[in-house]
């Protein structure tokens, strides 16, 4: 279905472009800069046809088919990956047992809190590579050491409906020196879910205190937004 869905005009791509990263946006927020209004909406009833966009009383958001089709996407190119998305996930404790959380900032589970992670490149040449280069982006640390735990292969649901499909390489090392702010947390691991997690994350930080050499889980959640 995703495949066939070619977002082709820079309007289109505008709209679900600032969906992306808002649960919620008005129709004036919406429209691209010095843009005529009736081929705006021309292009925003399109997307709202398709099933990538819905109406609601307090604005446009992605419907259920948009936030499946964004997890696919590529943010730069808008092409749709067939394969699952395949990302390092980190799962990082303090000297207290603390485990960092930050906060997604994009759809799918948006403002959702997750363990850090990003997707692997093609021109990464390891997954620990893959890995430090992920936590260098996103959290500053330079050539962390840490250990490759497992692997984790997470299907997320909402009706019977698959929302995404998620291979996750699983690395874990301790740091103590992690400022917390708005995005980011240190969470007591038995208070996890006190936090609205992204799906998997309190399996997989778990199943990662088992302490075994490597271990492979696969994960299947039921999603209500």
């Amino acid at each position: 279905m995703f495949e066939q869905i070619k977002l082709d005009h820079h309007i289109q791509r505008h709209i679900v472009g600032v969906l992306m990263f808002q649960k919620l946006a008005r129709f004036r927020d919406l429209r691209p800069p010095k843009t005529d209004t009736n081929l705006f909406s021309y292009h925003l009833k399109v997307l709202m046809k398709e099933g990538l966009v819905d109406k609601l009383d307090a604005g446009y958001t992605l419907s259920q088919n948009g936030m499946s089709y964004v997890d696919r996407v590529s943010t730069q190119k808008f092409t749709v990956r067939s394969q699952p998305k395949v990302i390092t996930m980190m799962v990082i404790q303090n000297s207290e047992g603390d485990v960092l959380l930050q906060r997604r900032t994009k759809q799918p589970y948006i403002d959702t809190w997750t363990l850090p992670y990003g997707k692997i490149h093609i021109d990464d040449s390891s997954l620990e590579v893959a890995a430090k280069r992920e936590t260098y982006e996103k959290l500053d640390l330079k050539d962390q050491p840490m250990t490759h735990a497992g692997d984790c292969y997470i299907r997320v649901k909402v009706g019977g409906t698959i929302l995404s499909t998620t291979i996750a390489h699983i690395f874990r090392f301790n740091r103590d020196d992690i400022t917390p702010n708005q995005n980011t947390v240190w969470a007591r691991p038995h208070k996890l879910a006190q936090y609205r997690l992204a799906p998997a994350v309190e399996s997989i930080v778990t199943r990662s205190f088992f302490g075994d050499d490597h271990f492979f889980e696969e994960f299947e959640e039921d999603w209500y937004n």
